[in-house]
């Protein structure tokens, strides 16, 4: 039998901690605790290892014990870097248990299953999070997690009412509380630059300009407007992008855009001949004043059906204020006008702020002098301009009143008038190459009739002459791929009409390819 090594006891007692044998007598621990002796055999004693690793139980983990560990972790991880609660992360854990039924996961796919279904629990909440800030805090693709969302929602069978649409309102209202850049602002100002942000986005709904587009870019585009009409600085479109994680060339298209629309519902004011993109800024007050007001007043017919009275703002403000007239005379006029006009019936429901409008034209007069007589229009930079103009010298241009300031439904948005009837980009955008495409397609009417007829033919040779040089020069006209697929479709016998839409690849296949003729 086996003795201790110090006093040659045979008498041991094993510890209930460690598992280790010990003398009974002297209190040495002995050695080879797990090395147990096997008499008999031709080679002698032998011996076998009976426990491996750590004693005890339940601390040798199996690999799906510790896959759900890790997978915890992680989730846990990314939901601290979205700044979600415990409650959404239980959420999150228990939506990914129901989808890999309990059996969670690692590696990449993993990460963006993470992600995708912290978006879907954050969205079925009503609570809009980006797509752009769940992949930049989970270090995954945009697109790729796109797709696992896609996945996650059918797998799910999440619809309305439980799966609402994405809220640009409330993402609006989420990045304006969230930045950095306006986070030194008073509760005064970004109250206002709240109602003023969600009019605006609510109008660009109405204008299609964040149809089938990303939210983030337009709402950017407008927190960085609201900003500069409210004499913030330090706020540029670069830096807005990047903190919120947007492209900053996207963002840029959206801002003018969201300029380009303000300047068509300016052309209604006697001045809008005048205003461009470069000084919509210095007009932008007066603008939304007047889309605010044309908001609040109720549909044309409808007031006219109720014995109301229709008024042009167009013959209001030409009314009262005379281009040529010196100030006491314009508010002469301007008190001359509010008398009579109390006489007509629903003049209260429009509420006309002539005041307002009188001292911003004749302050834009007076500017427009000292401008001619500084050195006539030359070309303003942007910094220049956002000097020349302060929003604040009149502070009554923006009251907050309209419905459109408040969140409504995609219906009554629609039904709302502002004052411009703004067609969806892409639709003007389709227009204009279906009208490049007919020219085009006259083009090579021409020249197969050239070729087809020489005798009738003229030269495509255009003569222009350099007005500087007094010079004469010979320029030709060079043709493109798309010319020579025209020609190749016309010749083929293609209507004009399947042309004008643009799919070549689908007509090429249909009519050349498979018609027997290379």
């Amino acid at each position: 039998m086996p003795t201790c090594v110090s006093c040659n006891s045979s008498s041991f007692t094993p510890d209930d901690v460690s598992g280790r044998l010990y003398c009974s007598a002297c209190g040495h621990i002995q050695d080879y605790d797990n090395y147990v002796n096997v008499y008999g055999g031709v080679s002698g004693t032998t011996g076998t290892f009976i426990r491996l690793g750590t004693s005890g139980q339940g601390t040798n983990y199996h690999y799906r014990d510790t896959k759900i560990y890790e997978a915890n972790k992680l989730i846990d991880d990314v939901t601290l870097r979205l700044n979600l609660s415990p409650s959404r992360a239980d959420e999150i854990k228990a939506m990914i248990g129901k989808i890999t039924e309990g059996e969670f996961g690692q590696g990449n796919w993993f990460n963006v299953l993470i992600g995708a279904c912290a978006y879907v629990v954050m969205r079925r909440d009503s609570k809009s999070m980006p797509i752009s800030e769940v992949g930049a805090a989970n270090g995954c693709d945009d697109y790729e997690l796109g797709r696992m969302i896609m996945r996650v929602v059918d797998f799910l069978e999440l619809k309305k009412p439980d799966f609402p649409e994405f809220d640009i309102v409330r993402l609006y209202e989420r990045t304006l509380r969230n930045s950095r850049v306006l986070g030194s602002l008073g509760g005064s100002v970004r109250e206002r630059m709240r109602k003023q942000g969600i009019f605006l986005i609510q109008c660009a709904i109405k204008w299609f300009l964040t149809t089938g587009r990303r939210p983030l870019p337009m709402v950017v585009a407008i927190l960085v407007l609201v900003a500069e009409l409210n004499g913030v600085g330090g706020v540029s479109i670069q830096e807005c992008a990047k903190e919120f994680n947007a492209v900053v060339h996207t963002c840029r298209l959206r801002y003018r855009e969201l300029l380009e629309a303000l300047v068509k519902a300016a052309q209604v004011l006697p001045w809008g001949k005048d205003v461009n993109v470069k000084n919509v800024l210095r007009h932008a007050p007066t603008v939304i004043q007047y889309m605010e007001k044309k908001s609040m007043s109720e549909p044309i017919g409808k007031r006219d059906s109720e014995g109301g009275v229709g008024i042009d703002l167009r013959d209001v403000i030409n009314e009262c204020l005379g281009r040529n007239g010196d100030a006491d005379k314009s508010a002469t006029q301007v008190e001359k006008f509010k008398k009579l006009s109390d006489d007509f019936q629903g003049m209260d429901r429009m509420k006309l702020s002539h005041e307002c409008l009188a001292m911003v034209y004749s302050k834009f007069l007076d500017e427009m002098e000292s401008f001619k007589s500084s050195g006539g229009f030359g070309v303003v930079h942007e910094r220049e301009e956002r000097q020349y103009f302060d929003p604040h010298d009149c502070t009554e241009w923006w009251n907050g009143k309209s419905e459109l300031s408040k969140k409504l439904m995609l219906k009554n948005i629609l039904e709302k008038d502002v004052g411009l009837d703004y067609m969806p980009p892409s639709y003007l955008k389709g227009l204009k190459a279906c009208k490049r495409r007919r020219e085009k397609i006259n083009a090579a009417k021409q020249r197969i009739h050239k070729i087809m007829h020489p005798s009738n033919a003229h030269s495509d040779v255009c003569i222009s002459e350099d007005v500087k040089n007094g010079r004469k020069r010979k320029r030709r006209h060079t043709l493109d791929w798309e010319d020579l697929i025209i020609e190749t479709l016309l010749l083929h016998q293609v209507k004009e009409e399947e042309i004008e839409k643009g799919w070549y690849n689908s007509l090429l296949d249909l009519h050349v390819f498979n018609s027997g003729a290379v």
